[in-house]
């Protein structure tokens, strides 16, 4: 006596098999937000460069090198692992390590004593080069055709932003913090937060005073963007990181992180500056609508 096989899509008792379908993960397209993850990519300023951003210790965003390279090529002390969404600065005893951009940047003076990330940051050098000489991409340092600036005038970088009484690190300059919100074409909003129709806020020079538990900095006066004198729903719209359109619709989604960054002046020291800006430059409609045409 020979046994008959189960028909295909049956059990060995003859019970129906339940596929269940494959689904891949994705955001509904009326969803509240669409990041799925804290590794949020993005480009550097100074160098074009991809790289992702991920939430460190005591929520300070970190920069992270988008590929993973070998522990061997890599120093201990520069080594960074991602757990649960979280980057820590150390390596995780597997063979492979994650790098902070900052090492890598090609734009920025490395310390020789690193040899084993030269031939890595010569190839982010190379292709910085190429976007420059395509035109896909423009140095901050390179002064636009027609503008210059003026002397005495301090324009940081990173500025400091004091809002709902926090003193938080930007990551570009007052007028290019950008809006993180969706628009209806599915692309991120190219408006920025710093508006003439809407008040803004006013530069003074404040106290360098030192994050709770840690001692003062004897005679530091800095220069901080104070918010704290506009509306409370103002300063909710610049913590949200939202023009002034996006800001009156509430279910539009999000496409990038708010990056504010909690102030320490003992950790970001090389970001304090003691001169006022003499200015806040305005963006004029030449320059909304070559905003509003990028794709």
């Amino acid at each position: 006596m020979r046994s008959t096989p189960p028909p295909s899509g049956r059990h060995w008792d003859g019970t129906p098999v339940t596929v269940h379908a494959r689904r891949s993960l994705r955001v509904a397209p009326d969803g509240v937000t669409r990041l799925l993850r804290f590794g949020q990519s993005d480009r550097c300023r100074d160098c074009g460069n991809r790289f992702e951003w991920y939430h460190g210790i005591n929520q300070r965003p970190v920069r992270l090198h988008p590929h993973e390279l070998p522990v061997a090529a890599v120093p201990t002390s520069c080594r960074w692992h991602v757990s649960s969404g979280v980057a820590h600065p150390a390596g995780d005893g597997s063979g492979w390590c994650r790098l902070e951009h900052a090492a890598l940047c090609p734009a920025h003076y490395t310390s020789p004593s690193v040899p084993e990330l030269a031939g890595l940051r010569r190839r982010l050098a190379i292709n910085t080069r190429r976007m420059i000489d395509a035109g896909a991409f423009a140095p901050p340092s390179a002064p636009q055709e027609g503008e210059a600036m003026p002397s005495g005038v301090c324009r940081p970088a990173r500025p400091v932003v004091e809002l709902l009484y926090v003193r938080y690190l930007a990551a570009s300059p007052i007028d290019e913090i950008q809006c993180v919100a969706q628009t209806r074409c599915r692309r991120r909003c190219s408006s920025a937060l710093l508006t003439h129709e809407d008040p803004a806020g006013a530069w003074r020079l404040v106290p360098a005073t030192a994050a709770a538990g840690q001692l003062a900095l004897p005679n530091a006066m800095m220069a901080v963007y104070d918010l704290t004198r506009l509306p409370c729903a103002e300063q909710l719209r610049w913590r949200t990181q939202r023009c002034p359109q996006h800001a009156a619709t509430p279910s539009a989604a999000d496409l990038a992180v708010a990056l504010w960054e909690p102030f320490d002046p003992l950790v970001h020291h090389e970001h304090i500056h003691t001169l006022l800006p003499d200015r806040i430059r305005h963006p004029g409609p030449a320059e909304r609508g070559r905003k509003a045409a990028r794709p």
